[in-house]
């Protein structure tokens, strides 16, 4: 009787673990990219960590916004990783919460810009990258961004189409070097157009500029230091400018969804990814540049990557009320000046 008892009691505590293990899952939305070094060096070991369950969701950023708000009244995502614009888009429609980095063990190991990149308080960098330009180094000297724009070599560079991720950036940095520093951007968007023809192409892509500099189609385009290692492998001699403007760029954020009910979890979670380990692991795979500012890695590592204390420092990036509110003007005098 008393065996059968115990049996029944322990039997009775398993099924308990197993639905408190169970209940026990966080939802977290991303993006596509590098998802199998993500679970390799991130989602496995963090399971493994609290004993819970992940489960990942990814698309888009337009995607998965519309899906937190969708689902707003009663939130199926729990923490999400957007670019430091949605991330003020989600703030103003009060679609995620305050974070309380007193619970972040690895927040004061931040650079300062990925601590509070909106200054409100909703969201946390884990990774950004610098914007620069990658030109021949004995075709041209580029000292600023209006170098871009010299006759001499404005027929031999790439720029990027205004809707991509390095074209409001490339603009912004262009606006500052021609003393046209507006949020609009129109001086630089019509400085531009106004060598449109000249221009080898808008381009849409980064993969494209690989081809056109090894053909030796173009000098210079401006990119996104994400986009630098396979131009190293080419046999040419090609530098990444130091404009004295500086470098701009972008950055990436966590936010944790309000009303969610796996807060702490979530935070949990988004402390793990901060780690010195987990954020070495993930620049030595060159996935991600850390935001974490203990990270040491070679070299090599470190030249393909947006890596260090002064080009932190030294970056440019774009407000993101001024991302927000000037996206659809952006786009209308772009059409308009360069039709492109």
């Amino acid at each position: 009787m008393t065996k059968t008892l115990l049996a029944s009691a322990t039997a009775l505590m398993l099924t308990m673990g197993a639905a408190q293990a169970q209940e026990k899952t966080l939802t977290i939305s991303v993006y596509a990219f590098a998802q199998d070094e993500f679970k390799e060096i991130v989602y496995d070991p963090f399971e493994a960590k609290c004993g819970c369950k992940l489960v990942v969701e990814t698309g888009n950023s337009v995607e998965r916004l519309a899906k937190i708000e969708a689902n707003k009244a009663s939130p199926v995502v729990d923490m999400a990783v957007v670019s430091m614009a949605d991330a003020l888009s989600a703030s103003r429609g009060d679609l995620i919460e305050k974070i309380d980095t007193s619970k972040l063990s690895n927040f004061d190991k931040l650079y300062e810009i990925a601590k509070d990149p909106n200054g409100d308080g909703m969201s946390v960098g884990y990774t950004f990258y610098a914007t620069s330009i990658v030109y021949r180094t004995d075709k041209m000297k580029i000292e600023s961004w209006a170098d871009l724009l010299k006759p001499e070599y404005v027929g031999h560079v790439a720029f990027p189409n205004v809707t991509t991720n390095q074209g409001p950036p490339a603009l912004y940095m262009l606006g500052q070097a021609l003393g046209k520093d507006t949020p609009d951007l129109k001086g630089a968007i019509e400085a531009v157009g106004a060598q449109k023809d000249e221009i080898v192409t808008f381009y849409v892509k980064s993969s494209q500029l690989v081809q056109l500099m090894q053909q030796e189609e173009i000098w210079a385009a401006p990119i996104g230091r994400f986009s630098w290692a396979p131009f190293t492998k080419l046999d040419l001699p090609l530098g990444w400018a130091t404009p004295k403007e500086g470098q701009t760029g972008g950055m990436n954020v966590m936010v944790v969804t309000k009303g969610s009910k796996n807060q702490d979890l979530a935070l949990e979670f988004m402390d793990f990814w901060l780690s010195t380990e987990v954020q070495t692991k993930l620049a030595e795979k060159l996935v991600d540049s850390p935001a974490n500012r203990e990270v040491k890695v070679s070299e090599e590592v470190a030249n393909n990557l947006t890596y260090g204390d002064d080009t932190a420092k030294a970056l440019k990036l774009i407000p993101s009320a001024v991302a927000l509110d000037n996206r659809d003007a952006w786009l209308s005098e772009w059409n308009t000046k360069v039709g492109q």
